[in-house]
């Protein structure tokens, strides 16, 4: 088997794995807020035992490091409003929100990266909207709250995104993502510890109801939860950059983009979410996914005529 061939089948396996996030969400017990917690904890954890991580780090700048903290707590909030979106809704309304990344990543990546702003990215942001207008009228209306839990956790996406762009060069990936997995936990911590110290109330899906700042995962969480900081985080991160060796940036942009369509096959054969959901919902979906699809191939166009 050719080495191209080999990291197409393993950038597609990591993308296979990503969809599985979702899943896992939804079965482990624990609100969006501890959950968080062990997950970031769990992969910072075992990225910092490594003396390579604590090597690296040593040689960077202090406004690096600073840096990378802050995308870090981007990325904690994004994931308490990912799993939070599934608490509340499901696990194929969650991916489906986060299907709009790229509208958000129109806006902010020129203005943080400083890119120039593209016209064509605003009129594909435009076309994502019927898509979230027929995923709203598709699902119960118990399920809105969720819906824009999961539309928020996209713009936290688009905001670490186009950051970690900017800055990504400035560290070791594995260094990187050791800072913002540690950042975040400490961030999401200090929040629930506030939380409880304040009697603050509990918001359904994220925070607990228990006065208990990180309540221990019972024994089949705590296999959701290795599942999902190991098999759905740091073997499929470790993947992904074995694959980029043999692909562009552009073909494994495009597979990573048929996360939703995994996690939603997925949701519906082990979670029997289709019988929550309607043909609105599902019709939405796909508009979403093929504008989110059509955004690379329209840029791979343009890059082709430039040439």
């Amino acid at each position: 088997m050719s080495d191209t061939r080999l990291a197409w089948l393993q950038i597609h396996f990591c993308v296979v794995l990503w969809g599985f996030t979702a899943i896992l969400g939804k079965l482990i017990s624990l609100s969006a807020l501890p959950l968080v917690i062990w997950r970031m904890g769990l992969v910072a954890s075992a990225l910092l035992v490594l003396p390579a991580i604590w090597q690296n780090l040593r040689r960077m700048a202090r406004q690096d490091v600073l840096a990378f903290c802050g995308i870090g707590v981007l990325v904690a909030l994004h994931w308490l409003t990912f799993y939070g979106a599934i608490k509340l809704s499901n696990a194929s309304v969650a991916v489906t929100c986060i299907a709009t990344v790229p509208v958000f990543l129109s806006f902010t990546e020129p203005v943080l990266v400083g890119r120039r702003f593209q016209l064509s990215e605003l009129a594909l942001a435009i076309m994502v909207l019927p898509g979230i207008v027929l995923v709203v009228g598709g699902t119960p209306e118990n399920m809105n709250v969720g819906i824009m839990m999961g539309i928020t956790s996209a713009f936290f996406v688009a905001l670490f995104a186009a950051l970690n762009k900017r800055w990504i060069f400035r560290g070791d990936p594995l260094t990187v993502t050791g800072i913002e997995m540690a950042s975040g936990c400490l961030f999401l911590l200090t929040l629930s510890a506030i939380s409880v110290l304040f009697s603050l109330p509990a918001l359904p899906g994220l925070t607990i109801e228990d006065g208990v700042i990180l309540p221990w995962p019972d024994s089949q969480d705590w296999l959701w939860m290795l599942l999902l900081a190991g098999a759905c985080t740091l073997l499929p991160f470790a993947l992904s950059l074995l694959a980029l060796r043999h692909l562009s940036a552009y073909a494994s942009a495009l597979a990573v983009n048929l996360e939703p369509v995994y996690a939603i096959l997925l949701a519906a054969v082990l979670l029997n979410e289709q019988e929550e959901l309607t043909l609105r919902f599902y019709l939405g979906a796909v508009l979403i996914v093929l504008v989110v699809l059509l955004y690379p191939w329209l840029f791979a166009s343009r890059k082709y005529q430039r040439q």
